[in-house]
């Protein structure tokens, strides 16, 4: 596994004239944060030694160097999904790459359903901590001490600095956002009511089939995190809408100025 990472970090490495201290993971229907970055340079995950290929619809799979606004980052268009049939080290091992070229703060963002009543289609919500109900933890197995200690605290996950600075952004721009706890399941089926009621009861705010493992990962290597949510559908009981791929994309799509907004001048602030 080190090996990997280190032939795969050594390959990017060499294809950029300069190192990302930031990450960010574009999730379904928000790869659009593309368009506002200044880019350097694209790599394909084709191309890159080691990487899996997205096989998703709206993941398009680029590695992105660039400016967004005046910071440095590189930005995952298209991520890997534990449904896709990918391990949970495959999903994670790019934000171990991140990590070994430098990344310090990763962002992270996804599209997920929405069970809290307070919730609206549209919504943003922050991600202020999350469940892991994956049937698989990508820190089984084997431990390398150069990655991380054998049991990470996850005390928090989310940055709550970087919580209260994007609460701020978004009351000076007039973005309405929520708060919320992520429930990540492994899909592909979209919940059933008495799932999101379940989901709704112990505890979670919106549930999604994604980011909970490259935010353990991240956590392990030490890395500051910031989550970010945009509810594109709503579940349970009482909710009859038969949600659909393509409806999650459009409303993601439709929110997208707004998160792009808050990420922007978040990531910025850093």
């Amino acid at each position: 596994m080190l090996t990997k990472i280190r032939q795969t970090a050594d390959f990017i490495a060499a294809q950029v004239e300069k190192l990302p201290d930031t990450g960010i993971i574009l999730g379904t229907g928000l790869g659009q944060l593309v368009d506002h970055l200044n880019i350097v340079k694209e790599i394909s995950y084709s191309d890159i030694p080691n990487m899996p290929v997205s096989t998703v619809e709206g993941h398009s799979g680029k590695l992105i160097f660039g400016y967004l606004g005046e910071k440095y980052v590189v930005a995952m268009q298209g991520r890997f999904h534990y449904y896709e049939g990918y391990d949970m080290k495959e999903v994670t091992f790019p934000v171990r790459v991140m990590k070994a070229l430098g990344v310090e703060t990763l962002f992270v963002s996804n599209a997920a359903g929405g069970m809290n009543k307070e919730f609206r289609v549209g919504d943003i919500m922050i991600i202020t901590d999350h469940i892991n109900l994956f049937p698989e933890n990508p820190l089984r197995g084997r431990n390398y001490e150069e990655l991380g200690t054998r049991f990470p605290a996850m005390t928090e996950p989310y940055n709550k600095e970087l919580i209260r600075k994007a609460d701020e952004i978004a009351a000076e721009k007039g973005i309405r956002v929520m708060h919320g706890v992520y429930v990540g399941t492994a899909g592909p089926t979209f919940e059933t009511p008495a799932e999101y009621e379940y989901f709704r009861i112990i505890g979670g705010d919106a549930v999604g089939m994604s980011t909970v493992p490259e935010v353990i990962v991240a956590n392990h290597a030490g890395m500051r995190v910031f989550g970010v949510s945009v509810i594109t559908d709503l579940g349970g009981k009482d909710i009859t809408d038969v949600p659909t791929h393509e409806e999650v994309q459009k409303a993601a799509v439709q929110a997208q100025p707004y998160m792009t907004e808050i990420m922007k001048t978040l990531v910025n602030s850093i």
